[in-house]
């Protein structure tokens, strides 16, 4: 990264990133159902605090920290915050540790090195920072808490309300999703908004999705390409809260109400909401990806999840980066890694066509 880039990244944009948006929880919390609704409202008013906190304790330096070389085993700790909010709680495990008599404990344990695992094994990265930052998480964070989310230092888990949502922890996508914002924090440090935004949350269901494929040694053909599936209550009429291969199908439901997503720049959302649609155009690069990952098949992470990688980690992608933005760098690194014209140049050519974004 030359200096006039790194200085245009010195200032750390603060983001609080939630994996369950915004518009969802208030279409619950206009529930007629009284319980369903103010465990709605009480995570927003908890997101709200959290993201209000988090405006004023911004992650400091963007470079990875430079020092003694840095091993490949992860250093995870899992801490049980007993469904109060005081953050981190009390530690139940550590690295190396024993399994713990709680599933939840273990989950996350598990997630968290899923998540390391496939990004130091698929592409050369130590941690989220690629300088061996230590993984935290807690679990159990609040009451009938219905959401998981990624502040700047660690990961937290709620355990849901037993009914619309389950434990967060059941999927490694999740965990996979909140972990890879770590990521984009230390590399490109998308603005948490907007089209930029949409590319932010993108790349984590994208690295989401990698994960949880990487962990059941999936092919790009046998993904379901689904992000949270597993999470929604036995009650709720839907699969998942995102859909990569066919955004706008996850969910419809009386309560959470009908996913949103698009899957072309036809059906792009303008809206002041939720930063600006960051969880709804979301679904435009993610449909890319997936169109890539299939075109191309095998492991996703080899071809399609490199160039992505290649593309949020390379230098040249600025922090209000756009989708059009996003097309052309990632086809770029297509050619730059795998060469001119090949079927990686193609792939991408004809996915961000499909889906109205142009990559010249």
């Amino acid at each position: 990264m030359d200096a006039s880039h790194a200085a245009a990244h010195a200032h750390r944009h603060p983001v609080f990133c939630t994996v369950v948006p915004p518009h969802l929880l208030n279409k619950i919390a206009q529930s007629e159902d009284t319980r369903r609704a103010d465990a709605a409202q009480r995570t927003l008013e908890q997101d709200s605090l959290l993201r209000t906190r988090r405006r004023v304790t911004t992650v400091r330096g963007i470079a990875p920290t430079l020092g003694a070389p840095v091993g490949d085993d992860p250093q995870r700790t899992v801490y049980d915050a007993g469904h109060r909010t005081r953050l981190p709680g009390k530690k139940v495990r550590g690295e190396g540790d024993a399994a713990h008599a709680d599933a939840t404990v273990n989950r996350a344990y598990a997630g968290l090195g899923a998540t390391y695992e496939l990004f130091l094994k698929g592409f050369g990265r130590h941690s989220i920072d690629d300088s061996g930052l230590p993984l935290d998480a807690t679990v159990h964070y609040g009451e009938d808490y219905n959401n998981a989310f990624w502040d700047g230092r660690q990961m937290v888990f709620g355990d849901g309300d037993g009914d619309l949502f389950l434990d967060f922890t059941v999927s490694v996508d999740v965990i996979g999703h909140e972990l890879a914002h770590g990521v984009t924090q230390y590399s490109a440090n998308l603005v948490y908004r907007g089209q930029s935004g949409a590319l932010n949350e993108s790349m984590s269901d994208v690295f989401g999705s990698l994960i949880k494929q990487y962990s059941l040694g999936q092919t790009a053909d046998q993904a379901d390409w689904l992000i949270g599936a597993g999470l929604l209550g036995p009650n709720v009429t839907g699969v998942a809260l995102r859909s990569m291969k066919a955004p706008g199908t996850a969910y419809d439901d009386d309560e959470l109400g009908k996913d949103p997503q698009p899957a072309t720049m036809d059906d792009y959302v303008d809206t002041y909401s939720d930063n600006g649609g960051v969880h709804i155009n979301s679904g435009i690069p993610n449909h890319a990806f997936y169109l890539v990952a299939t075109e191309l098949g095998g492991k996703a992470w080899e071809r399609a999840g490199q160039i992505w990688y290649d593309t949020l980690t390379g230098g040249e992608l600025t922090s209000k980066a756009t989708f059009k933005d996003f097309a052309r760098l990632s086809t770029a690194a297509a050619v730059a890694r795998f060469g001119e014209g090949g079927a990686e140049q193609q792939a991408l050519q004809k996915a961000w066509s499909t889906v109205g974004v142009p990559t010249a």
